[in-house]
């Protein structure tokens, strides 16, 4: 492994993923460490949208809305295997927002970022619409339609990460930053496997910290800079129950306390439902969905859909703590979703890139403008490509038309047509035309290798191990994939032993000097 970089990144989530691939892609020595596994934090515990932020409009961040929506076709086009368009309806209820505010921010939100492909707003009856039919008889009687787009978080994280490997960066994960010091003409790392507990130190010239909801402590303990704390964690839950409706749309409802939430489908038989906003104190890896704010989901839900949710229902949740730059604001809700990037590059001081805050839909300009910033302390990179380049290729796996998902998936189950439509399909969605080089020669279900249940194969498993670093069973199950929703614990200890087995024998055969 190399020991000498023109960037280092701390932080394996959406941000540092971006950021490492663009600038690996133009042309920089790149090394990304994170502590645990790529979107093992904030990154995987989102509502998976990519969207302008319709109540943002009402905290007048017209600047973070317009380069989000301007930013949902981008991401479409260059992962349409993990990105794509969903219909949102918005119930009117007397008593909250009056009409005429939904019906100019929706306006606004159709006008302000760009919009191409997607469809507009409507307005529907509710009273006449398949959309009415899962709401409370009577209660609804006026909604507007208006286009969002979906994301499979994890996978947008691991695939920024394998194409920033592929164009030359250095990727470690379940690797802590644990000491720095910091130079005139650059940093010295110590960084530590988490596992084998060995130490290996790195030169960078300069150094992102991107570490998510560990951003300060990074920055004081790891970094040594002594700074004020300048992120606010807010915390947000979600519950996943069984379907609750047949059609295909998601809902955005309005609670009485001012907050909103989503009703989405959710992997074929599932309704995810949220979120919270509430500030956190405490270590982020121990965040999880409190009973009080599943409760409070499912009374929310619950005031809107004719059939109660109950906590009973939910089958899985999951919590995720955001790292909101602070501010001052109020209410957790009203914390700004933007970002911040601090640079700190004094002289006689190596330059030092904090990343405050951010969204999934806004990490791709996130990452330009961090390269903008940084490039005067970057050296000339030889070859690569300029600024931009990440809104024009593709994503691995995502090479292929937005409009080309179900000749993909046509492609899949006429070439290998022993797969059940629906394994075709759920490999498509994943991979993309990445499912070809897994499903390779394959001329039956048994030249896939063993089956760990609910389709997951041990050739699927092989290319999650050998280009997605994915060591365990949770990293495969819950953000890999969502085959945990299906697999049963006997087949999650099962993967989890062959996933041992699998590292043991690449130990083995680990050169040794």
């Amino acid at each position: 492994m190399d020991t000498s970089y023109d960037l280092a990144v701390i932080g394996g989530g959406v941000n540092g993923c971006g950021i490492a691939r663009d600038a690996s892609g133009r042309g920089h020595r790149v090394l990304l460490c994170e502590q645990d596994d790529l979107a093992s934090g904030t990154s995987s515990a989102a509502t998976k949208l990519i969207h302008g932020g319709l109540r943002y409009l009402e905290h007048r961040e017209f600047r973070l809305v317009r380069e989000a929506l301007m930013e949902r076709e981008v991401l479409w086009g260059i992962a349409p295997h993990i990105i794509w368009p969903l219909r949102f309806v918005l119930p009117y209820q007397k008593g909250l927002r009056p009409a005429w505010l939904l019906r100019l921010g929706l306006l606004i939100y159709d006008n302000l970022g760009g919009r191409k492909r997607l469809p507009p707003t409507r307005t529907l009856d509710l009273r006449a619409d398949p959309a009415g039919l899962p709401l409370k008889r009577g209660a609804y009687t006026m909604g507007f339609e208006y286009s969002d787009c979906w994301v499979e978080d994890s996978r947008l994280v691991a695939l920024n990460a394998r194409d920033a490997a592929d164009r030359g960066a250095t990727v470690l994960t379940r690797t802590r930053a644990v000491a720095a010091e910091r130079g005139a003409d650059g940093w010295t790392l110590t960084l530590q496997d988490r596992g084998t507990r060995q130490t290996r130190t790195v030169r960078a010239g300069a150094v992102v910290n991107a570490a998510g909801p560990w951003v300060g402590q990074v920055l004081n303990n790891t970094l040594g800079q002594n700074a004020a704390a300048k992120v606010r964690l807010v915390q947000g839950s979600h519950i996943v129950v069984r379907k609750l409706y047949e059609h295909d749309r998601c809902y955005f409802f309005q609670n009485p306390d001012g907050r909103i939430f989503f009703a989405i489908p959710y992997e074929t038989d599932f309704t995810l439902i949220g979120t919270t906003d509430r500030d956190y104190e405490g270590d982020p890896a121990d965040v999880r969905a409190t009973p009080e704010e599943v409760a409070y989901i499912c009374r929310s839900a619950s005031e809107y859909f004719a059939r109660p949710v109950t906590e009973a229902d939910v089958v899985w949740s999951y919590s995720g703590v955001r790292p909101l730059y602070d501010k001052g604001d109020g209410q957790a809700q009203a914390a700004t979703r933007d970002y911040v990037l601090d640079l700190d590059a004094g002289a006689g001081r190596a330059p030092l890139l904090s990343v405050f805050g951010g969204k999934l839909t806004t990490y791709r300009k996130l990452a330009e403008h961090a390269l903008e910033l940084m490039g005067p302390h970057l050296p000339a990179a030889a070859g690569g490509f300029g600024a931009g380049w990440t809104g024009r290729e593709p994503l691995p796996g995502g090479d292929f038309p937005v409009d080309g998902f179900e000749a993909l998936v046509a492609e899949i189950r006429a070439r290998w047509a022993f797969l059940a439509p629906a394994h075709a399909r759920r490999l498509a969605r994943h991979y993309g035309t990445a499912a070809r080089a897994i499903l390779g020669d394959a001329a039956s279900a048994a030249d896939l290798g063993r089956d760990f249940g609910a389709t997951l194969t041990e050739a699927e498993l092989d290319h999650l191990v050998e280009r997605e670093w994915a060591r365990t069973a949770a990293d495969v199950a819950w953000r890999r994939t969502k085959l945990g929703l299906r697999l049963t614990p006997a087949e999650m200890e099962a993967l989890d032993a062959a996933l041992g087995e699998k590292a043991a024998a690449a130990r083995s055969l680990a050169p040794t000097r």
